[in-house]
């Protein structure tokens, strides 16, 4: 494993990022939890710790190169700027604070000085107020590579289930228009890519979904299965890479269907997420794919509404730690330095 933490970001502090922080270094031990870094929030994360009498002592660095000497005995968390703790009162001071987290992250990845960055939850809207213009934290993380937004790939990623949404934040409406033959190539040959250099497996098996009920049923219900997303999936195999489909999305995530495929690359949002979340809420993680860095983040919004009473599952967080830390190691022996 690389010795370079993993650097996290806040997320906002009025949502459970702070809580799932404190919950996932507490678990450091019994979970195998390589070493991370905390992008600033000191404060907050102190009157998080108070405000649930956890033993969690917090310990601000300079550099994140002291936090694994830190780590086993105190919570690394970067000095510089910082903010309070109100859960479930978010306003823009907190978005502010989120976006200097997610910011300080991100340098910390792309300069080398950590093996990957964490996001955890933001608000989009309040993230707004403060000059946030990025659809999301994908296209944040791709323009702070020096790519454009199309640049990046979201994986969903569970313990039972990967799917790979090719349309993510757009109207339903607008889907059709967006898809093309060139888009799933490119995303699909991105996602292989990926699988085999960050997840160890040698030769990844695409299931491509349909966009219509029952993939169009011969054009019954659509054509965009034989005039797009075919053609693609032949593409995909002359440059040697499994690829099969498209399937009808309905029947594709039954258990039996999903020992047959590695990943499923879907044609929007929902027909990705609604699955994953279904299966493996509490352990799902949002990978990037496609980017020179390594992002991963829990599969969860800042739930605002729970934030602060106890009820927030670090599992997701754990998992995409845990799940930051071996795509760090298979990089890291891949250049050499393991």
């Amino acid at each position: 494993m690389s010795q370079r933490p993993l650097a996290i970001s806040l997320g906002d502090p009025a949502g459970i990022g702070p809580e799932i922080i404190i919950a996932a270094w507490l678990a450091r031990q019994d979970r195998d939890i390589p070493a991370f870094v905390v992008a600033g929030g000191a404060n907050a994360l102190r009157k998080a710790a108070r405000a649930f009498s956890l033993d969690c002592p917090i310990e601000e660095v300079t550099e994140p190169a002291a936090a694994s000497g830190v780590f086993g005995r105190a919570l690394p968390v970067l000095r510089g700027f910082d903010g309070d703790y109100a859960p479930s009162a978010p306003d823009p001071a907190g978005a502010k604070l989120a976006l200097q987290s997610l910011e300080r992250a991100t340098q910390l990845a792309t300069d080398g000085d950590a093996s990957a960055v964490v996001t955890a939850p933001i608000a989009k809207g309040l993230l707004e107020q403060v000059g946030f213009t990025h659809p999301g934290q994908t296209e944040f993380l791709a323009a702070a590579c020096g790519l454009p937004d199309d640049a990046s790939v979201m994986m969903l990623a569970g313990p039972t289930l990967r799917a790979v949404p090719l349309t993510v934040h757009c109207p339903l409406a607008q889907v059709a228009q967006l898809l093309s033959t060139e888009l799933i190539v490119e995303r699909g040959r991105t996602t292989a890519n990926a699988l085999t250099r960050d997840f160890g497996i040698a030769r990844p098996r695409l299931a491509v979904t349909g966009l219509n009920p029952h993939a169009g049923e011969y054009g019954k219900f659509g054509h965009e299965e034989a005039d797009v997303i075919a053609p693609a999936i032949a593409a995909l195999k002359k440059e040697g890479i499994d690829a099969s489909g498209p399937y009808p999305a309905d029947a594709l995530f039954s258990p039996h269907s999903r020992a047959g495929f590695d990943v499923a690359l879907c044609m929007y949002h929902d027909q990705a997420l609604i699955p994953v979340k279904a299966l493996d809420f509490d352990q799902g993680v949002n990978v990037t794919l496609g980017l020179p860095i390594i992002r991963t983040s829990p599969d969860h919004g800042t739930a605002f509404d729970i934030a602060g009473h106890g009820l927030a599952n670090p599992g997701a967080m754990i998992a995409a730690l845990t799940m930051a830390g071996e795509c760090a190691a298979r990089r890291s022996l891949a250049h050499g330095n393991g």
